[in-house]
């Protein structure tokens, strides 16, 4: 049963992010739209609105029919234009920046819901078109729904123009990375208070009953506790999740650290709570966000693009989030509520943290005397942060010292190696 609830889960989720989601809605909003009006054109209420407005009502079915296929060919052109248009900027994305930022594009509401209102009004358009039919030759049958129409139509327009600047807004990669730092600045404050509420204080260092290793091989992204077997909630017991949120496992890696024995119906559900999906960049994240950037200035680093100031401005960001991310502890200890069983989440450790995420910078920029110079000071800004632990310290400076030789074994000018390193001595 709780194997169904996760795959409804999956399928909720699948269907809440599609491109589709909204535009669905929208249109099946304007489908009823359309059934309403055109039930209501014969009440004595639209009869006596009609009479007070007769300049803004259609009296002639032919009129109402041409000004119904003139909005249903015009919109239908500036949906495809607005589309293809969409398709041409994720494709300059995906070969300037990187193919990992289309799916955040992609999935913009704003556009999502455009799109919508666009195939709404054709589908309202479509339904009318289909009721002159019936009505025949009646005069001023549907004259207060065509009046409804060229009100959406020139809405319509107006929505074409606010797509037009925003797609053009959206693109621009100073955009795209202030979009990523917020929402991984977010995920981590979302961290930062985690542990401030975690009140447990548990000796992580006793013997375990049981390592638990993965069935399935993928990115583990989340724990999801609701799905625990409820006599194992009613148990004093304590179970960590070895990886971190979007480290990958291998099938047959450790991923359960349990304190007691469990019976295997419980250990089955442990395994149902962990989401562990093929695609890393699935669901955003702290990490993700961090992935994201540091692909991006890579990218802007590559000989084909040779954009330095991109990767500048990447550095900076992923500077302040790697501030935010350091001062996080190793472990967040989390109690089920109404229950005994306590539950511990590890963190990425600051090793991974710069291997991942500095190294790749470091190994493009080592010949960027100007991007060297600002990775440089980064580091040590993070380094000279009083709330950063001090074995996450260590680490920072062995990346420092790596950045340093390779400052001095790739720079040939002598000057921009000492104003570099100069950096350390202030």
């Amino acid at each position: 049963m709780k194997a169904i609830l996760k795959f409804l889960k999956k399928i909720k989720s699948t269907i809440f992010n599609s491109i589709a989601f909204y535009p669905v809605l929208i249109s099946l909003a304007f489908f009823f739209l359309a059934i309403i009006l055109l039930f209501i054109e014969n009440l004595q209420i639209t009869h006596s609105f009609k009479k007070q407005v007769p300049y803004l009502l259609v009296k002639n079915n032919e009129t109402a029919r041409t000004i119904l296929s003139t909005l249903f060919g015009g919109i239908l052109s500036l949906t495809v234009f607005s589309f293809t248009m969409v398709m041409v900027v994720l494709n300059q994305a995906s070969s300037n920046f990187s193919p990992r930022l289309l799916p955040g594009l992609i999935s913009d509401k704003k556009h999502q819901i455009i799109l919508g209102f666009y195939i709404g009004t054709i589908l309202y358009s479509i339904i009318l078109l289909m009721s002159l039919g019936v009505y025949g030759a009646s005069s001023n049958a549907i004259g207060f729904s065509v009046m409804i129409s060229a009100i959406l139509g020139i809405f319509c327009i107006g929505l074409f123009v606010y797509f037009i600047h925003s797609i053009s807004q959206a693109i621009q990669i100073h955009n795209i990375i202030n979009r990523i730092y917020h929402s991984s600045a977010k995920f981590l404050e979302k961290e930062k208070k985690e542990q401030n509420n975690s009140l447990y204080n548990i000796d992580t260092t006793d013997h375990f009953w049981k390592i638990i290793r993965s069935k399935k091989t993928g990115y583990y992204k989340s724990f999801d506790s609701r799905f625990i077997e409820d006599s194992l909630k009613n148990k004093d017991n304590i179970i960590e999740i070895i990886p971190y949120a979007d480290q990958h496992v291998w099938e047959g890696d450790p991923v359960f650290k349990i304190k007691n024995p469990i019976t295997d119906k419980e250990l089955e559900s442990l395994h149902i709570c962990l989401y562990i999906l093929s695609n890393r960049h699935h669901e955003d994240s702290s990490i993700g966000g961090m992935i994201k950037l540091t692909e991006v200035a890579v990218k802007a680093l590559s000989p084909g693009i040779n954009d330095p100031g991109t990767a500048i401005n990447v550095i900076s960001k992923l500077g302040q989030l790697l501030q935010h991310a350091l001062i996080i502890k190793p472990k967040t200890i989390i109690k089920i509520s109404d229950c005994k069983i306590k539950i511990i989440h590890n963190k990425i450790s600051s090793k991974e943290l710069m291997r991942i995420i500095i190294e790749p910078i470091r190994q493009y920029a080592k010949t960027d005397s100007s991007v060297s110079y600002e990775l440089l000071d980064s580091l040590k800004h993070i380094n000279s942060n009083t709330k950063i632990q001090s074995e996450y310290k260590q680490d920072v400076l062995k990346e420092l010292k790596a950045l340093c030789t390779d400052i001095n074994e790739n720079i040939k000018n002598s000057e921009d190696v000492n104003r570099i390193l100069a950096l350390l001595d202030n």
